[in-house]
């Protein structure tokens, strides 16, 4: 028998004991009157008042001294110290606790008071057992000096942490901190665009026709009606469609699914904010990204400055703004709208990228610049003015027709959002969808599919129109200085266990 099947043993061995002692060790309800931050906060009043207080969680460490015990216990909010004695709780009670492990939840009622050490302390007059755990947890050591809590073995394994969220979230505090942080940073953006009367709406993510982005779908049969639908791999279509029906702010955070490979900036699951204003152009959109994303980041951080991954990044407006095609030429000291298809199939090639014969002229520019520029925009930069192949929803730039007149925002070399001068043109947005539905004859699965309700809805008219996408997830990931998408998701996907 393995050493883990021999604990889970030991431990169903305890549960048989609790019920032979008529303890029920999965009640229903314990009721709690204070969290373990709020014990501490309010420990000068309940202590000299001798209120008594429940507090409940996961006992995370046992110290036992004879006829008393210390442990902690873990609830959402930290840990507090608990300290039961036997000629407190009795003979029986104390026996029931001697069973209990590391891992199993309780619920405890008594005063607060600090020991000698300096360290708040709930004294129990009575406790409960809440759920007794089978499974041992990760042994992690630590030690607590002052505030600080100091690990000695911390739980690392990161598949193991991706596949058992649950686990990691119990042994490593540090992460429950940064899906709070997700949560805040979800809120900040939220809040911003409600406070200038952007409107948040819903659109389908079974969609019969996919499209918004340059993306391989997920496919899924609706028996019913015996057809197949697409995970929605973008959500902009259909909100665009709501400008055209008179919404002039509309925003959402969608879950969104591209099948794609998974690295440390994709999941093929992940969440997108897009927004739509109005009588805007990109130029606008620019401002208003700007404002929103240092106004999150005071609001989650505290500041505009901030440290990611070793390096530090200032989000404190105004931030650089260069057009795509001279930072290009900049690094490869030739414009790529001057070289032949097949001298620019060369110079991609001389960097090392993989580009087959079928590829388009602005998706080998797309290519050589994600090379040789993306990685060294480490400060908030706004890349302007695409080429009009890779960007067939964006509206034609207004001084160069071989241009669209679309932005990305990238910062510490990630792409944090995408946004365009919007297309209302119908008869050029059939134009460049059927260009698109020609790149995919020739072998490129990610060419985007032709709308004709689309169509039909921008033959009705849309006003000018300036739009937006944020890659919430990689938002995250700046805001928590973590290295991966899957550290900022709570159950990233995985390969299956054997």
């Amino acid at each position: 028998m393995r050493p883990e099947d021999q604990l889970i043993e030991r431990r169903r061995e305890k549960l048989a004991k609790l019920r032979e002692m008529g303890v029920e060790p999965y009640p229903y309800k314990f009721q709690v009157t204070h969290t373990s931050r709020e014990v501490k906060e309010e420990f000068d009043s309940l202590s000299s008042a001798r209120d008594p207080v429940s507090v409940a969680g996961r006992i995370m460490s046992v110290r036992e001294h004879g006829k008393t015990c210390f442990s902690h216990i873990q609830d959402w909010e930290g840990r507090i110290q608990i300290y039961i004695r036997r000629d407190v709780v009795g003979d029986e009670a104390f026996s029931t606790f001697k069973l209990l492990d590391i891992g199993d939840i309780i619920g405890v009622r008594g005063t607060v008071f600090r020991t000698r050490t300096g360290e708040i302390t709930v004294e129990v007059g009575s406790f409960q057992v809440l759920c007794k755990s089978l499974r041992p947890l990760p042994v992690v050591k630590e030690k607590v000096e002052g505030d600080r809590r100091i690990i000695y073995d911390p739980f690392t394994d990161k598949e193991q942490r991706y596949r058992q969220r649950y686990v990691d979230l119990i042994v490593n505090p540090d992460v429950r901190e940064v899906f709070r942080r997700r949560t805040e940073t979800i809120r900040a953006l939220r809040n911003f665009l409600d406070e200038r009367g952007f409107l948040e709406v819903e659109t389908p993510v079974l969609q019969p026709v996919y499209g918004g982005a340059s993306a391989r779908p997920f496919v899924t049969h609706h028996n019913a009606l015996d057809v197949d639908f697409y995970l929605r791999i973008s959500n902009e279509l259909y909100l665009k469609r709501l400008i055209v029906g008179g919404f002039e702010k509309v925003y959402e955070f969608s879950k969104d699914f591209r099948n794609e490979g998974m690295d440390r900036l994709h999941n093929p699951e992940f969440t997108l904010l897009e927004a739509y204003q109005a009588y805007a152009d990109y130029h606008d959109i620019m401002d208003l990204t700007e404002d929103m994303l240092s106004h999150a980041a005071e609001e989650v951080l505290g500041t505009t400055r901030l440290v990611y991954q070793g390096k530090e990044v200032d989000l404190t407006p105004p931030w650089r703004r260069i057009r795509m095609l001279e930072a290009l030429e900049e690094k490869v000291g030739v414009d790529p709208r001057e070289l032949s298809d097949e001298a620019l199939r060369e110079l991609c090639l001389s960097q090392g990228l993989d580009v087959d014969g079928g590829m388009g002229r602005g998706k080998m520019m797309e290519k050589l610049f994600d090379e040789v520029v993306k990685p060294h925009l480490v400060q908030p930069t706004f890349v302007m003015d695409y080429p009009i192949e890779t960007s067939p929803l964006a509206k034609r730039h207004r001084d160069d027709p071989g241009l669209v007149e679309r932005f990305e925002l990238f910062v510490s070399g990630m792409e944090i959002a995408n946004a365009f001068s919007e297309l209302n043109d119908p008869e050029d947005q059939m134009r460049r969808f059927q260009e698109q539905m020609r790149l995919r004859e020739k072998g490129d699965e990610e060419a985007q599919v032709l709308d004709r309700d689309f169509i039909r809805a921008l033959e009705y008219g849309m006003p000018p129109t300036g739009g937006l996408g944020i890659g919430v997830d990689r938002l995250v990931m700046l805001f928590t200085d973590m290295p991966s998408i899957r550290d900022v998701i709570l159950f990233p996907h995985m390969r299956p266990e054997r």
